[in-house]
């Protein structure tokens, strides 16, 4: 099913290289908001230690952000040393394209990762790329997202069941 991701984390933190390499994941594409930092810009505990592991397993990463405000993308991409797309309009493919192309790899060696369904998890289904939903960092939320989450809130559950983690 299109809203569904292929896997599901609790934090960005918990994917391994074992996981990715199991999968011919070679790439991953990075949401940002709730994924990589909460709504006050405090980044993941630990994520800068993930990063350096993904780097000695040869995984390659890029930020892909809807976001418009450059500074705040510009601001986790820099401290963590990723290429980085803003204003990316996902779940349109073209965001995912972008990051593709610089990314260098077929869209099926890419996974996506993020904390939202109808952005992260659709657009990486189709441009078939491995989708990995995480939770998000923090309750707080922009409005629009807050408008979607008991929604979201509900497809996992029923993906939990259909998976028989639930």
């Amino acid at each position: 099913m299109k809203l569904y991701p292929k896997l599901y984390c609790k934090k960005v933190t918990d994917i391994n290289p074992e996981i990715l390499l199991e999968n011919h994941i070679k790439g991953l594409i990075l949401d940002v908001d709730n994924t990589l930092i909460d709504f006050d810009r405090n980044l993941l505990e630990g994520i800068e230690e993930w990063y350096r592991c993904m780097q000695k397993n040869n995984i390659r990463c890029i930020i892909l952000s809807n976001s418009n405000k450059v500074e705040k993308v510009k601001f986790v991409a820099e401290t963590m040393g990723i290429p980085y797309i803003f204003f990316a309009t996902k779940p349109l493919k073209r965001g995912f394209k972008k990051a593709q192309q610089q990314l260098g790899l077929k869209n099926e060696n890419i996974a996506v990762v993020g904390d939202q369904i109808f952005t992260d998890v659709i657009g990486a289904n189709r441009c078939q790329m491995f989708s990995i939903l995480v939770d998000p960092i923090a309750k707080k939320d922009i409005w629009i997202t807050k408008l979607k989450r008991p929604l979201e809130e509900m497809i996992i559950k029923q993906y939990l069941k259909d998976e028989g983690k639930g």
